[in-house]
């Protein structure tokens, strides 16, 4: 029997990814409208359009980048003929991207002028909601739901008045949600399941799991055991052992005679990998054993990513006698750990993709039944009243803008001319104003009228390319057999593999006997060690966009296969479904001292980046330089009160 066949590559999951699950249907729409004689119907006006329940590749899904490729490499307007095909439809504000940035721009939009005014919101994708997207599995006929992208409501500060007022609003208080859920882990199977580590055979020599690891989290680890214990279990050579357990147990001052600040600005110039090898000197098969435990925050590995960045939430600092508290070339995220700010952390079984349905049902309340954040949980998008003609607020999907001029002078315009492409087709409309609510880096080709230190500075960041795959399980009786929930493995394709942290609200409570069905998570962040930050994130992007589904499933299959493989797991009958969410621009860059300068207030390219140009304006996570939800919220507030200023 071939490997592919022992990892069920022949087996009859649903594999297609967009382009091929769309064809059929998009074809047929236009058929229809032939014979109808009518207009085109696209797609999400189609019966049964539902892009949760896809699976295969989703996220930035094939063919939802084509035209900003196009774009991007100076080709579209080339090989264009003709103009755009004018819709005759003037609104008062057009958002490009309806992601949470761009969507809490048209709620703020329509709060502060009047409940008719006319929006439109564009979107590349074949749903809304950017990255926090929603995947929906049925394995056994049970409804499970998971997010494809962000996955709380947290911030490193504080949320702001207006950040928090918009969720409330909403119907979302995540201190009051997190009250009334119940703690699925204390009820069920899940309790006392550990956390696990995988030695892998290409990195580490040979395929070793262990089960239970010292000193985690929520009863996840092995309490009693020591490093010592732990680590005579792998096949680490004895002076990387030695070295893990000294940097792990001891409290060595490895900066004898500086200064706490001394300390602090030595830590911020060095990486992580430089502080272990040298300041703790460490042997070189230590790094491997810590390479990734930086990629969930950062997309990168301890090559990349400053020392500080890592205090007091790693091991090697608790000699130091660092005081606490906030500290100069801290990015966003680790500044926040060091500053007391008010709980305001929840998710919801989908992330953050509840905030974005409640979002779409507030401004299209036909579009989702329902009243409160609870019931929203199970209520379905009717996504064909997304784009009616009788609606004030309307959202137009798999539909890329190609440009945002204004008709006239900038500085005296009336409207701005937004192009762009559904279908092989453009399109064009006008807006009164105008809020770019997409990516940073591709709004110098859309607004190519932008002055050129704004487009260098919106060129700037490269987004963190990322990975959330979904894995439905017939069952997980090989994870009970285990004794494990979790487990790292630095070495593989993907960096970590776990059950999914079950959610119970309204009436969604997935039942998790280790007989029954279960989803699995898995976290993929491609990028290349021992380049900056930026190239590592370039080289990332091109790896997810040239990589087929089948190489993902591929690698997903055997990576289940030995992981789990001695609990008696088989991935030809074990896996149901497997849903890959790519985002090769996925979070916000945010500021590494390690590469960046330190800019000067009002100087950073994120704040340059984002400046008023006449009757548009930016709101995105990027115009923050912080991939947070609070983020985006906040600079949509602002982009609003710019255009109605």
């Amino acid at each position: 029997m071939s490997r592919e066949r022992e990892l069920g590559m022949d087996r009859p999951i649903t594999r297609r990814d967009f382009l091929d699950g769309m064809a059929v249907a998009i074809g047929g729409a236009s058929l229809l409208a032939e014979q109808a004689g009518a207009a085109t119907v696209f797609p999400q006006g189609r019966p049964g359009y539902d892009p949760p329940t896809l699976t295969g590749m989703r996220g930035s899904h094939d063919g939802s980048y084509d035209y900003a490729h196009a774009l991007r490499d100076g080709n579209f307007w080339k090989k264009t003929s003709g103009s755009p095909l004018d819709t005759g439809e003037t609104y008062d504000l057009v958002v490009v991207g309806g992601g949470i940035s761009g969507l809490a721009a048209a709620y703020f939009y329509r709060a502060r002028t009047r409940a008719s005014a006319r929006i439109l919101i564009i979107d590349n994708h074949d749903d809304f909601g950017g990255h926090a997207k929603r995947n929906e599995f049925r394995p056994g006929g049970r409804l499970f739901i998971t997010n494809g992208g962000t996955l709380s409501i947290e911030s490193p500060f504080d949320y702001s008045q207006e950040a928090r007022g918009l969720l409330s609003e909403l119907g979302i208080d995540p201190v009051t949600l997190e009250e009334k859920s119940e703690t699925i882990t204390d009820r069920t199977a899940l309790q006392g399941l550990q956390n696990g580590f995988f030695f892998d055979k290409e990195t580490f020599g040979t395929d070793r799991l262990i089960v239970g690891l010292p000193g985690g989290r929520r009863g996840g680890a092995a309490a009693s055991l020591t490093w010592k214990e732990f680590l005579a279990k792998t096949p680490l050579s004895e002076r990387a052992q030695a070295d893990i357990a000294r940097l792990q147990e001891e409290h060595v001052d490895y900066m004898p005679g500086l200064s706490d600040d001394e300390k602090k600005d030595r830590l911020s110039r060095i990486s992580y990998k430089d502080f272990l090898l040298n300041v703790v000197k460490v042997h070189p098969d230590v790094i491997p054993f810590y390479q990734t435990r930086t990629h969930g925050l950062y997309g990168v590995g301890i090559d990349a990513v400053g020392a500080l960045e890592l205090w007091p939430n790693s091991p090697g600092f608790q000699g130091l006698n660092l005081k606490p508290g906030p500290y100069r070339h801290l990015s966003f995220t680790a500044l926040g750990e060091h500053i007391p700010k008010k709980p305001y952390e929840y998710h919801f079984p989908d992330g953050n993709a509840t905030i974005a349905r409640l979002l779409v049902r507030s401004l299209i309340p036909g579009a989702m039944p329902g009243q409160t954040a609870e019931d929203s949980v199970l209520a379905n998008v009717d996504y064909s009243r997304l784009d009616r003609s009788d609606s004030s607020v309307r959202i137009r999907l798999g539909s890329s803008c190609l440009r945002a001029r204004h008709v006239g002078n900038p500085a005296a315009a009336k409207e701005v001319e937004i192009v762009y492409g559904r279908e092989k087709q453009t399109y064009a409309v006008r807006a009164k104003s105008v809020i770019l609510g997409c990516w940073n880096m591709m709004i110098p080709y859309i607004c190519p009228e932008l002055p050129a230190k704004q487009k260098e500075a919106l060129h700037y960041g490269v987004k963190v390319p990322l990975v959330y795959t979904a894995v439905a399980l017939r069952n997980w009786t090989a994870f009970k057999k285990l004794g494990m929930r979790s487990v790292q493995t630095p070495g593989m394709y993907h960096s970590t593999l776990n059950l999914e942290q079950p959610t119970d609200i309204g009436d969604y409570r997935p039942a998790l006997a280790p007989e029954q069905p279960i989803l699995a998570r898995m976290l993929r962040t491609p990028c290349k060690p021992g380049l900056s930050a930026r190239d590592q994130q370039r080289v990332g992007h091109a790896d997810l966009l040239s990589t087929p589904f089948s190489i993902f499933e591929r690698n997903i299959r055997d990576q289940f296969a030995r992981v789990l493989g001695p609990g008696g797991f088989d991935p030809a009958r074990d896996i149901d479904a497997i849903t890959v969410n790519r985002w090769p621009h996925g979070y916000a860059y945010e500021y590494n001292f390690l590469w960046d300068p330190e800019w000067p207030k009002g100087e950073s390219p994120c704040e340059i980046g984002r400046k008023r140009f006449g009757r548009i304006s930016i709101a995105n996570s990027d115009a923050a330089a912080a991939a947070y939800t609070d983020q985006a919220i906040d600079q949509a507030y602002r982009a609003v009160q710019e255009q109605l200023s």
